[in-house]
């Protein structure tokens, strides 16, 4: 009889030391526990590190070979000024090029070549520089700059720790008017985040205007970076 009661008692036992019992609620609270959902957000502000902005050079002639030979042209030198400031390669994007007959206006039955990059300035300090060198060397088509921070991931993490925090003193206040305490943390889940928008933008008639003109200044200011988390709590008896 002891042979056939051993097994039986050393299941019991270590059913007594597996953690939740089998009745558990699947939220994962147990019977005497309550389940608390709280949601929270955070914020940080960062010094941006980099520019990003488009440039282009938009061409017409009375051929479509001659527009699109003057065009290379320019955009080369344009490609040419970036790298004298140091722009690498990697940092230097097409995004479309274009040639069609103009259908209207004064140019009407004359053609237009287009080239629009994308460029990338890693160091801040020379956006503006960067900008004025593109403009010189014939870019009439300007947009931008964004100013963002090269590692979000990095600079979010503030954000996140600030908006547990505050899920927690949520969480804390709850059981404490229900006379309960925060027993433990149950899932932990990361709702998104937003970055601020683009700082600044330019137009082609600001391109026209910058080209005669000192570096535009670009100043960095701040980037607002917000997260949403939710938290689930289990709050049991004190």
């Amino acid at each position: 009889m002891r042979l056939a009661i051993l097994p039986l008692t050393l299941g019991l036992a270590l059913a007594a030391c597996g953690g939740r019992p089998p009745h558990g609620d699947p939220r994962g609270v147990d019977r005497d526990e309550v389940l608390v959902q709280v949601s929270a957000s955070g914020r940080t502000d960062t010094r941006p590190d980099e520019a990003m902005f488009t440039a282009g050079v938009s061409t017409i002639a009375p051929t479509a070979a001659a527009a699109s030979a003057g065009n290379n042209q320019t955009i080369n030198r344009v490609v040419t000024a970036l790298r004298g400031l140091g722009v690498r390669e990697q940092d230097v994007q097409t995004q479309s090029i274009t040639l069609g007959r103009v259908e209207y206006g004064p140019n009407r039955g004359r053609f237009e070549a287009a080239n629009r990059i994308a460029v990338r300035v890693r160091d801040l300090a020379k956006a503006g520089q960067a900008i004025a060198a593109t403009t010189e060397a014939g870019a009439n088509v300007l947009s931008g700059p964004n100013l963002r921070v090269a590692d979000p991931e990095a600079a979010g993490r503030g954000a996140y720790a600030q908006a547990y925090r505050a899920a927690r003193a949520r969480a804390e206040a709850y059981a404490q008017a229900a006379g309960l305490r925060v027993a433990r943390v149950l899932a932990i889940r990361d709702a998104g985040n937003d970055q601020g928008p683009p700082m600044m933008a330019m137009n082609m008639e600001m391109a026209d205007m910058a080209r005669a003109a000192e570096p535009p200044p670009v100043m960095a200011g701040e980037n607002r970076s917000e997260v949403r988390i939710r938290v689930d709590f289990a709050l049991a008896p004190r």
